[in-house]
Formats: C-alpha cells, structure tokens, sequence
C-alpha cells in the first residue's frame, strides 16, 4: 500500500469512527448493539410522546364511526383499552409488551400489530431495495459519466437532469410517469401488488409483481439517484486531481482503466455511507410512493393508522421503522471495511 492509500485509508477510518486493527470487529459489533438499546428507547419515547400529543384518540374515533356513544360509554371503551391511564403507565405497559414480543392489538383492523406489519414489511423492503438498486445504478452511472465530461454538454445535461428530478415532488413524479407508461402507452399497470384478477403459477406470480414494481421503483430511486449523481460526480472530481491517478496517467494507462479503477472504486467508498445515512428518508418516501401506486408497503399501512389514529399501530410501524435503520446502519459500516480491507472496525 503506498503514501497516498495509506493516507486515504486513514482519512476514511477517521470518518468512520475506525482505525486499523485487527480481531477488534467482533467487540466493535457488540458495542454497536449495546449503543442501539438507548436509541431504540429514545424512539419509542418519542413516538409515544408525539402520539399522545395528538388531538383526540381511538376512543373518540371509534364513537364517531358509530354514530356517537354515551359519556359512560366512551368512559368503559377507554377503561377497556387502558387510556384511562396515567401516560407513564400506559408508556410502561407498551414497553413490557414490546419486550415481551406483543406489539398490542389494533382494533380497527380487528389483528395483532405484529401480524400487521409482518404482512407489509415483505412488500416495503422489496420496494425499498429496488428502489435503493435504482438510485445507485443511475446515480453512480450519471455521476461517473458527468465527472469524465467535465465541461461538456454531457455533464451540463447530467446536472439539468438531475436537478430537476431532486426539485420535483415525489407524488408528481409518480404520477406522470403512471400517466405516461401506464394510461397513455399502456406498458405498465396503474398500481397495486399483483394482478387483481389472479395469477396461475409462481413465475406467472413473480412477473407480475416484477411488472407492478417497476414505476413505484423507478418513482423512488430517481429522486435520490439525482443525489448520488452529484455526489459521485463531487468525489470522483476530487479524486482525479489525487497524485496516485497523476501517475496512472503518466504511466500510459487508459482513461476508462483509470475511471474505473483508480478514480470511481476510490469515490464509492463515502457514497456508502451516504447511502445508510439516508436510509431513513428512503423508508419515508416510500409512504408518498406506496400511497401513489397502491403498494401495499408499510407506508400505505402508517398512513391508514395515521387516519384512524391507531396508536398501537403508529408505535409498532415507528419501532420497526426505527429499527430497520439503526440495522441497516451498523450493516454499512460493516459494509465499509468489507469494501475496504485496509479499513479495521474497532
């Protein structure tokens, strides 16, 4: 390893927190997973804090849908659901349940909010991962392809591009693109997860999910492939005015080999991070995208609580949100050294 990789990796395990040392990757894990206990707390704190903030709750949602109720009425329906309560021994008591594996019971779906959210976590995470694929493939493509235009119409239609994808709302996206493919071309269905009218077979199953997924992905992974297009463009521009790839240019080496070897491997390494670091936005317009297309995801799920002011819902979809990202965190920073090897988890 020369100078000037050495320096890089240093420069890279500073930003993580990391140094070089090895066997320390095991111990490094476990104190990542100690940290997340208080930080899985301090969620459900604040997701129960903020519910309880709420004007109204289920009580008066339920009587309201029932055409009314007498204030002995509504008096036993919160006796029954423990909203009678103080706050601090509700708070207890959802926290008991939680450890024990019981996310309570959602009365406006008549189902356990464990088996609620196991029926949408499938559907968000396939979306969120294609997604994620969508994102990287045409933000790092486009970023690379703009840094070795620099200047040039490529890189200014890059950046017009780009700019006014991150500029567009995500619903109006969503739905000019359900216009285009799929009322006037007719390529692609409207919404849903599946074929409405049933499927025979498990290829027949697949493609059809496959062709339902295809503008909720596209939807999604465009609105942050136009980030990652600038920042891939940003590092790898830095990159190439590094001494390492001065001297693969004095050594007659061709200028795709130095893009990607030299320049673009070099420039990926901190797009990782921005990745896990905008995992929670991800999780978040995936409830504009799963609205807009009819996905049966998570965020359909949070949105329809929201409106029912389901609050053992809410806290169970905001738990499990909260979770998935501390997960997929520690998962980037692991991913990190895997990438890099001269980078050692401590």
């Amino acid at each position: 390893m020369n100078a000037t990789a050495a320096a890089d990796a240093s420069v890279v395990g500073a930003a993580l927190g990391c140094v070089p040392s090895r066997g320390r990757g095991r111990s490094y894990v476990v104190g990542r997973v100690a940290q997340m206990v208080p930080t899985l707390f301090l969620i459900l704190l604040t997701a129960f804090v903020l519910l309880q903030l709420a004007p109204g709750d289920m009580v008066q949602v339920l009587a309201g849908e029932a055409g009314g109720g007498s204030p002995e009425y509504l008096a036993s329906l919160r006796q029954s659901f423990g909203l009678d309560q103080p706050l601090y021994m509700q708070f207890l008591l959802y926290i008991q349940n939680v450890l024990s594996g019981n996310l309570g019971f959602s009365f406006r779906n008549n189902a356990t909010v464990t088996a609620l959210i196991g029926a949408r976590l499938g559907p968000t995470l396939l979306l969120a991962a294609a997604g994620l694929t969508v994102a990287v493939v045409l933000g790092v493509a486009g970023g690379a392809l703009a840094a070795a235009r620099r200047g040039r119409a490529a890189d200014r239609v890059i950046g017009v591009v780009a700019l006014l994808i991150y500029a567009t709302p995500g619903f109006l996206l969503g739905i000019g693109l359900m216009l285009i493919f799929s009322v006037a071309l007719r390529w692609l269905p409207v919404g849903g997860f599946v074929d409405p009218y049933g499927v025979d077979g498990a290829w027949a199953h697949a493609l059809s999910v496959a062709r339902h997924l295809v503008l909720p992905a596209i939807t999604l992974g465009a609105l942050h492939a136009a980030i990652y297009a600038r920042f891939t463009r940003g590092a790898m521009l830095e990159v190439y005015g590094q001494d390492h790839v001065r001297t693969a240019r004095s050594k007659g080496l061709s200028a795709q080999r130095i893009t990607l070897r030299h320049v673009l491997r070099n420039a990926l390494l901190p797009l990782v991070t921005v990745i896990g670091m905008q995992t929670g936005a991800l999780l978040g317009g995936a409830i504009l995208v799963e609205t807009v297309f009819a996905w049966p995801g998570l965020g359909r799920l949070a949105f329809e609580a929201m409106q029912q002011r389901d609050y053992n819902l809410l806290a169970g979809l905001i738990l499990c949100s909260g979770t998935l990202v501390v997960f997929v965190n520690l998962a980037v920073d692991l991913l990190y050294a895997v990438l890099d090897p001269r980078v050692r988890l401590q």
